[in-house]
């Protein structure tokens, strides 16, 4: 971002929705896409079809996570389109043509974030989805299709079905498509294959025979199929049938020319080392721990309201300051507070209200571990890594502990039951146990010591940080790793830390990442797509793409 431009911002409220009709009717409610053309994130194309982009998507999240904390009785979430015959034609290809190659990058991962999130959300929160698809329903908006429970489509023998990035864009439905085509849906790989090579996609029948969707209707009979299967689903949620929502109150942020600051996390941007301290902050004081107390407190309790600074922090900086390489994580605060608040969130887990903060805590340090960007854990005297924030040690790439002089006065760590799988990553494991590979030896020395504050000796003997400095060693070790960290390749970072933050495991989620971070960035950089005769630059123009025929 250049010095003081105006960022992208990711806060909206349904009064400002631009794309997007939410409207609720008992323990339903239905999100209607109706796409503003002219109303895209950025000047210079059209958002015809219901097709999206970045903004379209902005909304979106929001009008979950309110889904999520303002509206705790819903069970049942449908998502349809308010448009005639088209359910959502994808992302806007003139808007991917015309975006430089990080924006779109970061525009896929964004997407997919937020489709992760409904499926987050229905695995834990007991929120089910349901698409009804009433019309067209191609590429990205089949994706968004793809991620919730059910798919019903219309039976108009006109709509379909398609993923049709290869056949007119030279790229791949790398975004979660062809994952969730056969990890989740379990369609067959030679009907996989015909399906994303055929652009004009596929109707009702043959659909649901290939388990591309769940079930098909009639034009006359799709508005009440479409309610009938939305009740079903909210009948075998696990969500409350009575309760009173929390309002998502908007954020305290500031933005200057040193970065971000809101009330518990800090951001402060130094260009000249392209890096980024980010500084995350316990509870001012001691939390209730009553349910009816924390529902009081409601946007305020601490948990949810660092989590959703944090969550927007991220966001702020991997979309506005792309040269910002290495982010600093360090935190401050009464280590007692924090696990205290810890001991809350495991006794009242299955309380709506604390259920739904663990999955934002969850969804936001997930947005950390598929950060394209380097990050070092700095656990200085003023620290507090405990429990919950010590989660951001565990996400770093590194971490470095003061070694005092005297040890009762130097920096502690001090792991909790929140260590242990309640934040787990899109592994499905908990950081723990990715730190370790999954070897039970240490993961269960950890389990014996939470509760306990280690300081940097015994932090360094179970594992748990990379590096001591002494106090003489201190500065100049920090100075000489950042700038050596400074001084790679970006894209080789970027493909090492995407390597190494997710060993031995694979899921669904890793395997979306993985593509996402190697294959669709690689060929959105090809000239088969990207270059001036690519596919992506000839859509529309009447003119053919000119391919390299070298398989490479």
């Amino acid at each position: 971002m250049l010095a003081f431009e105006a960022p992208v911002t990711f806060d909206t409220h349904p009064d400002r929705y631009k794309h997007w009709r939410l409207s609720f009717d008992g323990p339903v409610a239905t999100l209607a896409m109706d796409v503003a053309e002219d109303a895209g994130i950025k000047p210079g194309y059209k958002l015809k079809l219901n097709s999206y982009d970045l903004g379209v998507d902005i909304e979106l999240h929001d009008a979950l996570q309110r889904i999520r904390f303002e509206h705790p009785t819903v069970r049942s979430v449908v998502i349809t389109s308010l448009k005639d015959r088209i359910f959502c034609s994808g992302a806007n290809i003139f808007m991917l043509g015309m975006s430089s190659h990080a924006w779109k990058v970061n525009f896929c991962k964004f997407t997919n974030e937020t489709r992760n999130g409904i499926e987050d959300a229905s695995a834990h929160s007991g929120l089910k989805f349901l698409a009804a698809c009433n019309g067209t329903t191609a590429g990205g908006g089949y994706e968004l299709a793809l991620a919730c429970d059910e798919i019903l489509l219309i039976d108009d023998r006109s709509s379909a079905v398609s993923l049709p990035e290869v056949s007119l864009l030279g790229v791949m439905p790398g975004t979660g498509g062809l994952t969730r085509l056969t990890d989740k849906r379990k369609v067959r790989r030679d009907h996989a294959d015909i399906f994303c090579t055929t652009p004009e996609g596929v109707r009702a029948t043959r659909a649901k025979a290939w388990k591309l969707v769940d079930d098909t209707e009639k034009s006359r009979d799709f508005p009440g199929a479409v309610a009938r299967r939305a009740a079903a689903l909210a009948e075998a949620s696990d969500r409350p049938r009575q309760a009173n929502g929390v309002e998502l109150t908007p954020l305290s942020r500031t933005i200057d020319e040193t970065g971000y600051h809101y009330a518990y996390v800090d951001v402060c941007i130094d260009r000249k080392a392209r890096s980024a301290t980010i500084t995350v902050g316990g509870p001012p004081r001691p939390q209730p721990s009553d349910p009816e107390a924390l529902l009081a407190l409601g946007a305020a309790w601490w948990p949810l309201a660092m989590a959703r600074e944090l969550d927007d922090a991220i966001l702020m900086l991997r979309t506005n300051d792309l040269d910002i390489g290495m982010w600093l994580l360090k935190s401050r605060g009464n280590a007692g507070d924090v696990l205290a608040a810890d001991a809350s969130l495991v006794a009242h887990r299955d309380h709506w209200f604390v259920r739904e903060t663990i999955g934002m805590l969850r969804r936001t340090l997930a947005r950390l571990d598929v950060s394209s960007r380097s990050m070092f854990a700095i656990l200085d005297e003023s620290s507090c890594f405990a429990g919950t924030l010590l989660e951001l040690a565990l996400a770093a790439d590194r971490s470095y502990m003061l070694l005092a002089n005297d040890p009762a006065a130097g920096p502690h760590v001090t792991l909790s039951a929140v260590n242990f799988g309640m934040y787990s990553e899109v592994n499905g494991r908990s950081r723990i146990e990715t730190r370790f590979c999954g070897e039970p030896e240490p993961i269960e020395r950890l389990r014996a010591a939470a509760g306990t504050p280690l300081d940097t000796a015994a932090a360094v003997e179970t594992g748990l940080i990379t590096a001591a400095p002494d106090e003489l060693d201190w500065d100049e070790e920090l100075r000489m790793a950042l700038e050596e960290r400074a001084s790679l390749s970006p894209d080789a970072l970027s493909g090492l830390e995407a390597n190494l933050r997710f060993p031995l495991f694979e899921t669904m989620e890793t395997r979306i990442f993985g593509r996402l971070s190697a294959w669709q960035n690689w060929i959105f950089t090809r000239p088969n797509a990207a270059g001036e005769r690519g596919a992506l630059k000839a859509f529309g123009t009447g003119a053919k793409a000119a391919f390299d025929w070298d398989r490479v």
